[in-house]
Parts: C-alpha cells; sequence; structure tokens
C-alpha cells in the first residue's frame, strides 16, 4: 500500500491545523518537513513509544524537544548567560541549534505525567532542546505551547542506519506506515542548502552539549581561559562554521568531539 499517497498533504506556508490538532490528542504520530530532512514529531508516551518502533532505535540517547520560543526554553531547561547568548545568537540568525541541558524541575511539570518522561530523556535526565528547526515544524509547535502548554518532541524520520535525504520519500515505509499524518515539502527541505546535492548536504543540524558527564549545567567561564568542564560541539551539522563563531565569541574555552555521544 502507498502511505505516502494516502495520509500525505503538502505544507501551503500555514499551520497545518490537522496536524495541530492530531498532537492534541492521545498517542499521535507525525511526520513534518525540517531545514535538514523530515523528523517524526510526538507528543506523549505512547507517541514516543510508537516512534521508537517505526525506527527500531535504541532508547538511550537523549530527547529532542522542539521549542517555539526562547521564553518556552527559559521555561523548560537550566542555562546561564552565556548558553543564553548562544541560543539568541541563533536565534537572532534564524540558525538552528541544538544543546544538551538539564530540565528545570518547573519545567518537568509540562511533560505529560504518562511515562514519557523515561523515554525523552537521557540516564543523565537531561535532552536536547532545539530552536530554529524550520517554519513548518516551528509552526505546530507554538500553536501546540500557546494553546495548550503541550510540548514536541522529534527525531529524524530516518530508517534506522539510513537518511531521508531531504525527500518524503526517503521516510521509509515503515515510518510512513505508523505515521497518521505526513506534511510534505521537499521544497521547503531544498531551500535550505540550495547550493548543495543529495549527497553534500547536512541532514542533522549542529548539537551542543552544556553539561558535564553528570549532567550538571556547565558553571559560567566569565574571562577565565582553559576551563573545564565545558561546551562541547558533539554533532556537526548544518550552519556549524557559524555556531561555532557564536561559541567563540561567548566562551573562551569548548571542545569540538563530533560523534563523542552520539
Amino acid at each position: 500500500m502507498n502511505y505516502l499517497k494516502t495520509k500525505q498533504v503538502t505544507w501551503t506556508g500555514e499551520p497545518h491545523q490537522e496536524a495541530i490538532q492530531l498532537l492534541q490528542q492521545e498517542g499521535k504520530v507525525i511526520v513534518c518537513p525540517t531545514k535538514v530532512g523530515y523528523i517524526i514529531a510526538v507528543s506523549d508516551k505512547k507517541g514516543l513509544e510508537r516512534k521508537f518502533s517505526a525506527k527500531n532505535r535504541k532508547r538511550n540517547k537523549p530527547g529532542v524537544v522542539l521549542c517555539s520560543s526562547l521564553e518556552q526554553l527559559q521555561e523548560l531547561a537550566e542555562w546561564n548567560d552565556e548558553i543564553a547568548a548562544v541560543y539568541q545568537d541563533c536565534w537572532d540568525n534564524d540558525v538552528l541549534f541544538g544543546a544538551i541541558l538539564p530540565w528545570k524541575e518547573a519545567g518537568k511539570t509540562y511533560i505529560p505525567q504518562d511515562g514519557a518522561q523515561e523515554l525523552m530523556m537521557d540516564t543523565r535526565a537531561t535532552s536536547c532542546f532545539v530552536i530554529k528547526f524550520g517554519v513548518p515544524g516551528e509552526q505546530i509547535a507554538k500553536a501546540l505551547w500557546e494553546e495548550k502548554r503541550q510540548l514536541l518532541f522529534a527525531s529524524s524520520a530516518n530508517p534506522s542506519g539510513k537518511g531521508n535525504r531531504g525527500l518524503v520519500e526517503g521516510i521509509g515505509e515503515q515510518i510512513a506506515a505508523e505515521a497518521d499524518l505526513i506534511i510534505e515539502s521537499n521544497d521547503y527541505v531544498a531551500s535550505i542548502q540550495p547550493d548543495k546535492t543529495a549527497e553534500t548536504r547536512y541532514e542533522q543540524g549542529v548539537m551542543v552539549s552544556f553539561v558535564d558527564a553528570s549532567g550538571k549545567l556547565i558553571p559560567q567561564q566569565g574571562t577565565q581561559r582553559s576551563i573545564t568542564p565545558a561546551p562541547v560541539l558533539i554533532r556537526k551539522g548544518l550552519a556549524v562554521d557559524k555556531i561555532q563563531l557564536f561559541l567563540s565569541e561567548h566562551f573562551n574555552s569548548w571542545d569540538y568531539r563530533h560523534g563523542e555521544y552520539y
């Protein structure tokens, strides 16, 4: 059966109301375009369970929380002025950015009380908080947060071990079968890296860890040098050059260790 044809809609530029309404129900799963390809997006434990099942994926990675504003991020996660400055630079320059941060105790109250917490945090109780991930998903995350203070959790819509290459056709039959709705916008994905081919484009965003080995927030550096623990760029991706510049402007010490966590 061609699930893409039966479940697929095309993004028009407006917030997709059906996707928003689905995610406000229990256990729903959508596929959505971002700046670096397609993601699976869910909002509760049943949705997370379906996501892991569709991807045949291990559960040891930190969950990804999609934030539609810096104000939302500040409510959810611990950070300090230096970390906030990097996020602000990314926000102001429309740069996709994700960082590993601890949850605020108050922020945890927004996590559905259905067991979702164990599936969207790692063993250190941290998650990856992502901003500027692409307009189609930003619109959905904004609506869920503003209407119901509901969170949006995400993972790449990749068959395990494969990329989707920025094409809705690349998400694979298993993910297409699991999804309740598939929002297509191959043109939007392609527009973000217009000078790249399917082989040379980044298929992921940059991820930086702002926590130490135990998951505690790294201390502020101020003017100190050669500080440990420090921010660690643990995954390169789209706009890595800009993000390295932002890190260098706000931290005297930070490490580049692509693949350290993943």
